[in-house]
């Protein structure tokens, strides 16, 4: 016998059968089926004594019933045998043969695992004749929409969120449970209490779905505490309500780390739920739950939906839109359907952000049904063609049915708001693709802008990588006044008395890279008060807009920064006004080769010599349709954050710039993290894709009081300091929040 199956068979049936890091593997649960008898079986979590009277009262009882039972037990309104159930990743548990002998006859079963299911046929296809058995991948199950009363998920959430499998495969697994179910239906799961795991499942059931969530008994002789199983309980309401989740927990009674991350999960669910109940202006629901709203095929006058179109593994991006359908007699239409792409910079203007705005547009288009996508700050790393071409296929879901929405997407992009630009650099890096400088003056600027800078026209100058803008810097005179030449038809220039102000980062991440080394206050303490710098590297020069700043306004910092293309050291120094002196230094250098050369090095006693005291990752993915915006994903995985430790030196921090439009390719992250930090932090910027993601090298916990107490250390610094740009890092640093 094999030894891997020697492993499984000594498995405990109460226990995940596979290793964990197997799970995504159909091979190890072929191994593991197939080295079973037909008798044997395996229940996760709990038996059928604990979950026989919860399971069936909800698969007979409507949660409406449940929640105000009458003084006399009610008749059901459905008879057991008359309910359609579907079990996924049926395994070889015996919950469907209970079922079936408690007079729920009309079961479906499915597995992707050939060896299991014709395992379970056989054992039970004399005695249960009406069971049906069949092999398929859960992610794409092939029934039509709305065949089930009920779905019975044994810890299959569990297995699909291993961080192996990504996030495509749990996001296809919760959109067709939606499809599959009936009004009324209920997807039933039972799961460990892993509060990120649970916390991304009650996201997924926000919009139009009642939820209770329920702890399973022990088994009696059972004293773990700390691995709770508990069932949650989703009902398809046939609306796009938004109800609070009902615990019948009595949280007292458990004491473990477990518990407490769960029920800080359900704390922030509700305060979001209690916070959009009733708010239908400000909310933007899934595709997959408004279809409630009628038939999206056909024109509805009047209609105006609020929208997400896109998940990870179905577009590279997630987006948000509105549907408007032309009110009553709107007369002739030019066009039966068009989309509108609005650019980031104009989403808060009136007419673009207000509803009469809005249909503003729709009469002056004279278009049957338009759909607006607003475009956000995660969307400026893509160009628009690559936009366009990621919104085709999303977007002919919601094309009228009589309209025919051919190869070409009817696409219109509103003015990115521009007023005057001039390209003032182009070229092609081997390493980067094409390459663009150019100056512009915006329309309109945003308030932080406009109260920093008491200027007429204030002249942007942006780097442009692979037609995504990727940094923005402010043009200020040396005499304190901006000047334009040139303003007629031939564009302009600025002047050549203009430079680039370092004194202000208009970047909110970078403003929160600042406000996290309050992080390290008492460090940053120490070593100053002894004279030392603070040893800092940055990993992803960009304009240099960042290390200029940290140069010019932290001068207790030494700073390093690695960069691989020296294109954009050239730009960065001839046009962004990047000045390296003994304080700021530039190599052009793979990093990965830089660090692990210079972690080598060591003093004349034998000491390693090269610990730094702040790493930050800044750097974008290049590769194409990555769920991962920034940065790529090797800075992330664990081999190179044990490496990063090893590096820190003591109460040291690693700071990475996160960018990801989909939630739950932050869980296993957030999990690499922890693995190797103690104390890890995030700071979730005003776009909901935008984080920086903090890590301490200090073994000790950081307390809240003690958060709370570095952030007014920080003000007060900065304060007594008289920096005009404080008050942006003051803000964030109170936003900074420990990863549970």
């Amino acid at each position: 016998m094999k030894m891997a199956e020697r492993e499984i068979q000594q498995q405990n049936p109460k226990e995940l059968p596979v290793p964990f890091g197997n799970f995504t593997s159909k091979e190890s649960w072929d191994i593991y089926f197939s080295s079973r008898g037909g008798d044997d079986f395996s229940e996760w979590y709990a038996d059928w004594p604990q979950l026989e009277t919860l399971l069936t009262t909800h698969l007979l009882f409507p949660l409406s019933v449940l929640a105000n039972p009458p003084p006399t037990p009610p008749q059901p309104a459905v008879k057991a045998a008359d309910l359609n159930i579907l079990v996924p990743a049926c395994g070889d548990s015996r919950l469907s043969e209970h079922l079936y002998d408690s007079g729920f006859t009309s079961i479906t079963n499915v597995d992707y695992s050939k060896a299991v299911i014709s395992t379970m046929l056989r054992r039970n296809v004399e005695a249960r004749p009406r069971m049906k058995w069949r092999v398929m991948d859960i992610t794409s199950m092939q029934f039509p929409g709305e065949t089930f009363d009920a779905v019975i998920d044994k810890g299959g959430w569990d297995v699909l969120m291993d961080p192996g499998f990504g996030q495509i495969h749990p996001n296809l697994y919760i959109t067709k449970v939606k499809e599959l179910l009936k009004v009324g239906g209920k997807y039933i799961c039972f799961a460990l209490g892993e509060s990120k795991l649970l916390g991304l499942l009650f996201q997924k059931f926000r919009f139009g779905w009642k939820m209770n969530l329920y702890a399973v008994d022990q088994e009696p002789s059972s004293s773990n505490l700390d691995q709770q199983t508990f069932m949650v309980v989703a009902e398809k309401d046939g609306s796009t309500l938004i109800y609070q989740i009902t615990p019948i927990v009595d949280f007292s009674n458990y004491h473990g780390n477990q518990a407490r991350a769960l029920l800080e999960a359900l704390r922030r669910e509700s305060a979001f739920r209690f916070l959009y109940n009733g708010s239908a202006d400000d909310l933007f629901y899934p595709l997959e739950d408004i279809w409630v709203q009628g038939n999206l095929s056909e024109l509805q006058p009047g209609r105006r939906l609020q929208l997400t179109l896109g998940d990870y593994g179905i577009s590279r991006l997630m987006y948000k839109g509105i549907l408007l359908d032309a009110q009553q007699d709107s007369g002739y239409f030019s066009n039966q359907f068009l989309v509108l792409i609005i650019p980031k910079v104009r989403t808060l203007e009136w007419v673009m952000s207000s509803e009469e705005g809005q249909w503003v547009f729709v009469r002056e288009f004279k278009v049957a049904r338009l759909l607006m996508i607003l475009l956000e700050p995660r969307h400026s790393y893509f160009p628009m063609e690559d936009i366009q071409s990621d919104l085709s296929p999303l977007v002919k879901k919601l094309a009228p049915g009589h309209c025919y929405v051919g190869v070409h997407t009817p696409f219109v992009v509103a003015s990115d708001g521009i007023k005057l630009r001039r390209v003032g650099y182009q070229a092609t890096s081997g390493f980067n693709g094409p390459i663009a400088v150019d100056d512009v003056i915006f329309e309109k600027i945003d308030d932080a802008l406009s109260r920093h800078f008491q200027y007429k026209d204030l002249i942007i100058r942006r780097l442009i990588i692979r037609g995504s803008v990727l940094a923005e810097a402010v043009l200020t005179s040396k005499k304190g006044k901006q000047k334009i030449y040139d303003s007629h038809s031939s564009g302009y220039r600025a002047s050549a008395d203009m430079e680039v102000c370092h004194n202000y980062l208009d970047s909110l991440h970078h403003n929160g890279i600042i406000s996290g080394l309050m992080l390290i206050s008492l460090h940053l303490k120490r070593s100053t008060s002894s004279g030392k710098m603070i040893k800092t590297v940055v990993i992803g020069l960009g304009a240099g807009l960042l290390p200029m700043f940290m140069k010019n306004c932290l001068p207790f910092c030494q700073i390093e920064v690695l960069e691989a293309d020296p294109v954009v050291l050239g730009i960065a120094r001839n046009y962004f006004g990047l000045v390296e002196n003994d304080r700021l230094k530039v190599h052009i250098t793979n990093p990965f080769e830089f660090l692990e050369k210079a972690s080598t090095a060591v003093d004349a006693e034998g000491n390693p010599s090269f610990k730094f005291d702040v790493l930050v990752v800044d750097v974008t993915s290049k590769k194409v349709g990555a769920a991962l915006i920034c940065p790529t994903k090797c800075f992330l995985v664990e081999p190179f954050l044990l490496q990063a430790k090893k590096w820190l030196s003591k109460d040291g921090l690693y700071i990475v710039h996160l960018v990801t439009c989909y939630s739950g390719v932050r869980l296993p992250l957030y999990s690499s993290f922890k693995k190797v930090f103690r104390n890890v932090f995030t700071l979730q910027l005003q776009d909901d894709a935008n984080e920086v993601i903090f890590a301490l090298n200090s073994e000790s916990p950081v307390t809240e009081d003690q958060l709370s107490r570095a952030c007014n250390e920080l003000a007060t610094s900065l304060k007594l300091g008289n920096y005009d740009w404080g008050q942006r890092v003051i803000d964030a640093s109170e936003l900074i929040k420990p990863v549970t």
